[in-house]
């Protein structure tokens, strides 16, 4: 007797697990963390890559690069000056690019894992409206603490989903213009982006989602095929 006492005292908490709780700003400090790891890796990742095409071309393996163009001729600086600018600046969107493909990634099994778990004991949605909304009010709530401000459809497969202070960019600032607070922000709603994905992908449906900010609010704009 207290044997079969003691084994059900301890496979309660089995059975009905305690709930934890998680401090609502560690998603805002993961993300500022998750930006600055991807991005340094990137860069290790890029030199290790170097490292290994130099080695390559020392040991005469394959054929050296191409050498720079000679722009800093007499009379050129300025020319110069800007040329080198522009491609700094191509430089950086190549690597924000990166940096937004890899943080979708991450956001496309987040988003597929958590719509697993909060559809566990759900019937299937009856139409793909159900589904928007679905991830409107149960996902929102879930990854941000509230639900989307406005939806909008137009009744052909694009869903458009308004918050008005999405919480990953609403301290986002810069000092110096509001066009780099704005692509600053580009950066942390890939993460959402593709938790949206993800969340779409799990319940059934392919679409894109493409975000459009005007800081602290954030449009995603949900395209789905026809006949979804």
């Amino acid at each position: 007797m207290s044997s079969t006492s003691s084994t059900s005292s301890a496979l309660a908490p089995l059975a009905d697990p305690p709930t934890r709780l998680v401090d609502g700003a560690a998603m805002d400090y993961f993300m500022i963390e998750c930006v600055e790891v991807l991005r340094n890796s990137a860069r290790v990742a890029t030199a290790r890559a170097k490292k290994i095409e130099d080695e390559m071309i020392d040991a005469g393996l394959i054929p050296p690069p191409p050498p720079p163009a000679a722009h800093l001729k007499k009379g050129n600086l300025r020319d110069s000056v800007a040329s080198s600018s522009g491609a700094d600046k191509t430089l950086l969107d190549e690597e924000e690019e990166d940096l937004r493909v890899r943080l979708e990634a991450i956001g496309l099994h987040v988003g597929m894992n958590v719509t697993e778990r909060l559809c566990h004991d759900r019937p299937l949605f009856s139409d793909t409206l159900d589904t928007i909304k679905f991830i409107c009010k149960d996902l929102w709530a879930t990854c941000w603490d509230k639900q989307v401000d406005n939806l909008r459809t137009n009744h052909r497969g694009v869903y458009v989903l308004q918050d008005n202070a999405f919480r990953p960019v609403a301290h986002i600032s810069s000092w110096e213009s509001r066009a780099d607070a704005t692509r600053r922000a580009k950066l942390y709603v890939s993460l959402p982006v593709g938790i949206i994905r993800g969340s779409l992908l799990r319940l059934g449906l392919q679409g894109t989602v493409i975000p459009e900010i005007n800081l602290p609010q954030c449009t995603f704009q949900v395209k789905l095929p026809k006949g979804s």
